[in-house]
């Protein structure tokens, strides 16, 4: 198989940014410290109330309730993310999955393993985990996790 440069720079960049997301789980380790964590070290909690049962959130790094939090953000195969918008701008890497996401006004854009994704702040949006396996996003927000429901026209 061939690769593009494209096609390698993206599995380099994927790969050296998994390693940086799961660096961090439960606890902020000393200023000084690099640290990592597997899958096993995740504690997954549930989604705001009105998204359904079956999606579930890990913190990787910094607190929902402050300012630049890192997630994943994990939903099952066939689940649809209801329409919404966050208070926060929202950077997106997928990292499991394929997942179409649908911001108001815009083209339908699907996402693939090691695609970035930028979410303006208040632009509502939803989602569809489209693939055999669950989809798993990388959010880092900005501002303080939030996610509210918004009615479709």
């Amino acid at each position: 198989m061939i690769m593009t440069f494209f096609d390698r720079l993206k599995r380099v960049l994927l790969c050296g940014f998994l390693s940086l997301v799961c660096s961090s789980v439960n606890a902020e380790p000393a200023a000084a410290l690099a640290w990592t964590a597997g899958d096993a070290d995740l504690e997954w909690g549930p989604c705001p109330d009105f998204i359904p049962t079956g999606c579930e959130i890990a913190v990787l790094h910094g607190d929902p309730e402050k300012r630049n939090t890192d997630i994943f953000f994990k939903v099952p195969p066939d689940f649809t993310v209801p329409h919404h918008r966050h208070t926060s701008a929202e950077r997106m890497v997928l990292v499991a999955g394929e997942m179409l996401v649908q911001y108001d006004g815009q083209e339908a854009i699907i996402l693939t393993p090691g695609t970035y994704a930028y979410g303006p702040p208040q632009l509502p949006h939803s989602a569809i985990c489209q693939s055999e396996e669950p989809c798993v996003l990388f959010i880092a927000f900005e501002e303080p996790i939030d996610a509210i429901a918004i009615a479709k026209d």
